[in-house]
């Protein structure tokens, strides 16, 4: 494994409160593998950026004049990167036992695969999270928001593939969650990132289903992430129109399986 290092990268945006439980297991956890951290804060307003800095040196900490989002953020590392594979790593999350190890050493033995995603539970109870493998459709998409209800816990089960998740074992899926998921850099790299135009939400639907072409999409729950869920989407009127909006992005650049990606890129100061 030390032939290569594995990158990570972190977009943050006022997320103070969650960012040291993820750096601390970032670094405590991932012991098999030389691995490298960029964190990109999107000009956050209380003090992320030297709060990263304080509590892990080691990281790299590249600073974005406003907020250009999540994907955007992503993406400014992307001609960085030297590494074999590239974590997406959400500031609250926490990794389980030597995950980013586990997941490397799976592609290493797998070629063909291009994306892990892992095992997602809540950090109290261990429970999985119910998030989406399937492509977004609409029903699934109502039945998220209603969550409660036989019928919308019957849907939300098909669009979380939650039968193949019993056998414990991976299988290839459609769409993987952005709060954590490990992508071959090469490939990564030849799709150019993130879609840019999602500013927030949807852009990891799309960016699994891009990657998809390049090779194989994984869930893997051998290695196991915990996150802390707040769903603001729900709670926020601007994030949830921001969410409405890239739903409607999505929906157009993917309808009947036509694609189009921008070749906007907006400016940065790194």
């Amino acid at each position: 494994m030390s032939d290569y290092t594995v990158t990570g990268s972190i977009v943050t945006f006022n997320n103070m409160s969650t960012i040291e439980a993820t750096l601390r297991t970032v670094r405590e956890q991932t012991k098999g593998v030389p691995f490298h951290l960029y964190v990109i804060d999107n000009s956050s307003r209380d003090g992320t950026a030297a709060f990263v800095k304080n509590i892990d040196p080691l990281a790299e900490v590249l600073h974005i004049h406003w907020n250009v989002g999540f994907g955007a953020g992503h993406n400014v590392v992307l001609s960085r990167l030297k590494s074999k594979y590239h974590a997406v790593i959400n500031p609250d999350i926490e990794l389980g036992e030597d995950a980013i190890t586990a997941m490397a050493l799976y592609m290493d033995e797998h070629p063909d695969v291009v994306m892990l995603s892992p095992r997602i539970v809540f950090p109290e109870s261990q429970e999985d999270q119910i998030l989406g493998k399937r492509n977004p459709r609409l029903r699934y998409l109502i039945a998220s928001r209603l969550r409660h209800g036989n019928l919308a816990k019957k849907i939300l089960a098909e669009y979380a593939m939650q039968d193949q998740m019993a056998s414990g074992r991976p299988f290839e899926i459609e769409n993987a969650t952005g709060c954590f998921m490990l992508i071959r850099t090469e490939a990564l790299q030849k799709i150019g990132g993130f879609d840019e135009r999602y500013f927030l939400y949807f852009e990891d639907c799309d960016i699994t289903r891009t990657l998809a072409k390049e090779g194989k999409v994984l869930y893997y729950p051998d290695a196991v992430v915990r996150h802390v869920w707040k769903r603001e989407s729900k709670k926020n009127l601007r994030l949830m129109l921001i969410q409405i909006d890239s739903m409607f992005k999505y929906f157009w650049k993917w309808r009947k399986g036509k694609e189009g990606r921008s070749n906007h890129v907006p400016e940065r100061t790194a």
